[in-house]
Order: C-alpha cells, then structure tokens, then sequence
C-alpha cells in the first residue's frame, strides 16, 4: 500500500485477497471484508455498493494494521472483537473461544428438549465451559421460562460472558459460576439439562491445529490434557450421575472420540444415547438421557 495510490474499497479488498491468498488464508475473500467493513464502520453488503469510494487514512490505517496481525495469524474474530452465533452478536477475545456455526446445533437440540419435556414447566439448564456465553445466553433468549448456569473454569471467561448476557437482557435469568466442571453447582438435583462443548482436543493432535486455533484461542478452552481428549467429557457425564444433576446430556465433541463418548455414556449410567450429525455429515454431538 503506497502514498501514490489511490485506495478505493474496491482496490483495497483486491490487494488484500491476494496478500491473504498468499498467506494461506482459508477464507480471503470474507476475512478483508470482514476487517474493511468493520474499519469503515458499515456492514459487509455495504462494500459492493461503495467500491469506487476512497477510503480514508484514519480508516485505511486501522484496516492496514488488521491485514497484518490477520496474515500473523491472528484470528478475525479477535481482531474486530465480536462474532455472530445464533442471529445474535457476541463481544469476544483472547480468553474465550470463537464461537462456531457447528455449535448453533447444541442450542437447537436443547430448545427441541425443552419443548418436549418441560413445556409446561419451568426449566433449568447448566451450560458447563460457557466461554463468551454463546449457548447459555442463546437459549435464556429464545426460552423465556429457562433459568441457565453459565459455568466456567476462567473467570476472565465468564467476566466477559457477563457482558454479552447484559448486552441481550438475559441477566436476571442466567448466573455465572466458577467452577471446574459440575463442582460448584447449587442444587445440581434441580438441573433438568446440561449441555456442554468442553475442551476435546487431545495433546496428540496439537500440532494439526491452524495456527490462528493453535497459537491464539485459549489451551484452557482447547485442550482436555490427556492424548486423546476424552477426558473431560467423561468426568462431565461421571459428575453429573454422581451429583444427580440433569435429566438430559447435550455433549459436543470430535467426531474423533464421538463414538467411544456415546459407548462411555452407555455404560455408566446413561440411556437413549444417540450420536447426531454436523452440516458437513460428520457425527459431532451425543444426546443422552440420564438413567435415576
């Protein structure tokens, strides 16, 4: 980018696309417009109805100084400091995982629950490993009657999960608890649902990460520290049967270890286990109903 050159939106995305391309960027294309729109402070649809404009160099700076931190790998996400999950924006940062579309599934399942077995009652759902609040604060929004305990090892997590809970009014229905796992939970024999994505990557698998997943987002949201990532998830289900808490499980994970979680599940202490597809037909979550 030159003094000389007179940067259009339409000459800016170019130039960027192709610099991202050459960087090994997944998505080029989407990751500039994501960074200009945001600097010009627009939407993205906005750009293509504005691409002979030129860009201002308060702007042009801002965006510049994101093109590089993106092409060093860091996420898009961080950089612009929200992502959208469920209709719904979400500030996030470096102490929280980036929420992904895959995840929007656990939402729907535990709303397709609700309506099925709790409709006429009140409903108490624990989110285990709520990072930004994505699912605790989705399901409080499209659930009036459900109360949610957004549950997080990082209170740095779950100080941000505030925010976002206050920013879509659910903050006299969601409480936020420190707690490893189900440990800190009131009352957990009141716990209707759990639903959880936990950390399920295993240490084997460190080095097949991008780098923008490895290097950036938080170990403690990643990682299960143990070589194949099973661990957490079955110390979940072994709490929640030890504790009582929950009628149902909602279990994200890789579709990896999907199949050896489902057959764990079954043999201590769950019924109807039942492995669902992602988007891409890859087996990803388990939904289980606790035996009493």
């Amino acid at each position: 980018m030159t003094a000389e050159t007179v940067w259009t939106i339409k000459r800016l995305l170019d130039w960027t696309v192709e610099y991202f391309a050459k960087n090994d960027s997944i998505q080029p294309r989407l990751d500039a417009e994501i960074l200009l729109a945001e600097a010009l402070g627009c939407q993205r649809i906005e750009l293509y109805t504005r691409f002979d404009e030129e860009v201002a160099a308060e702007p042009r700076g801002k965006f510049r100084d994101w093109v590089k931190r993106r092409a060093e790998g860091v996420p898009v996400a961080y950089l612009v400091g929200h992502r959208e999950f469920f209709s719904l924006e979400f500030d996030v940062n470096e102490h929280v995982l980036i929420p992904r579309p895959e995840t929007e599934h656990l939402v729907t399942t535990v709303l397709d629950l609700i309506a099925e077995h709790f409709a006429e009652q009140p409903v108490r759902i624990v989110d285990v490993g709520t990072g930004s609040g994505c699912i605790a604060i989705s399901i409080a929004k499209h659930c009036d009657k459900a109360a949610v305990d957004a549950v997080d090892i990082s209170d740095k997590a779950l100080e941000l999960a505030r925010t976002n809970a206050d920013k879509h009014g659910v903050s006299e229905r969601v409480r936020f608890v420190l707690s490893d796992l189900l440990q800190e939970v009131e009352r957990p024999e009141s716990v209707n649902i759990v639903v959880s994505n936990p950390p399920y990557v295993g240490t084997k698998e460190a080095n097949d990460l991008p780098i923008d997943v490895r290097d950036h987002e938080p170990h403690v949201a990643l990682f299960a520290n143990d070589q194949d990532g099973v661990v957490l998830s079955e110390n979940l289900m072994r709490q929640m049967v030890e504790l009582q808490c929950g009628q149902f499980l909602v279990l994200e994970s890789s579709p990896m270890i999907i199949e050896r979680l489902a057959e764990f599940a079954q043999a201590n202490g769950f019924a109807d286990v039942t492995i669902r597809k992602d988007f891409g037909g890859l087996q990803r979550w388990i939904v289980a109903r606790r035996q009493s």
